[in-house]
């Protein structure tokens, strides 16, 4: 449930979950993304889903805080049937032109290499939000022996596709970016397609990804 509602600058909501990030409270904000897109409010002009909080931009030439305050206080929540989200399995190759983090990981982390890759591929991770780039999703939640913090300068450039970890989450880079993630391989997938005016991002918020690990010749089919 909201557990506050304020306001965010002068044309925008900030609906307030709690200060926790889980799963549980993570789909408590898409239950109410889900519910306010699709009743399609009078006004509002963008909705933005994170881990615990929920941001909705509107119109003032056609409504304010206090009506859609109100509004969304009272509005009522129904449940969809795709509440778990869609499964994605996810190819990954980390040979070393791809793991560029392995060695720093091992140093910081204690373990070996094949312990680092057993515990990553053993898990399933939850998307939790997309942002930071146009498809970058954010994905939770990594075991416990895995949380490293960010790299202390990090790269002007992260190559499309690196797979990250930082703390409790992975990430996957839709474009060449900067960052800071712990890259332990690269996926050949296209994790967002701008041209997918449906569909544009592969990982959705409440998606469930499956990473596989993959050899370096089966990446490069993947581009033949």
């Amino acid at each position: 449930m909201i557990k506050n509602i304020s306001n965010l600058g002068d044309a925008a909501l900030y609906c307030d979950f709690g200060t926790e990030v889980s799963k549980e409270i993570n789909q408590e904000v898409i239950k109410y993304f889900k519910n306010i897109k699709e009743k399609k409010l009078e006004g509002i002009d963008n909705i933005t889903p994170s881990y615990n909080k929920l941001i909705i931009s509107f119109d003032l030439n056609i409504t304010n805080f206090g009506n859609l305050k109100k509004i969304i206080e009272n509005l009522e929540i129904k449940k969809f049937e795709s509440e778990k989200g869609n499964i994605i399995k996810i190819p990954i190759c980390c040979d070393k032109e791809f793991a560029l983090d392995i060695k720093r990981l091992q140093e910081k982390l204690k373990i070996s290499e094949d312990k680092i890759l057993e515990k990553f591929f053993s898990k399933e991770y939850y998307c939790y939000m997309t942002g930071f780039i146009a498809g970058h999703p954010f994905l939770g939640d990594t075991d416990k022996s895995l949380r490293a913090k960010r790299l202390e300068t990090p790269r002007v450039r992260m190559p499309k596709g690196s797979v990250g970890i930082t703390e409790q989450f992975c990430n996957i880079y839709s474009f060449e970016s900067p960052g800071g993630w712990n890259i332990i391989g690269n996926t050949p997938l296209n994790i967002f397609e701008k041209n997918n005016e449906e569909k544009p991002n592969l990982i959705g918020p409440g998606d469930t990804v499956i990473f596989k690990q993959i050899s370096m010749s089966e990446y490069q089919e993947y581009n033949d």
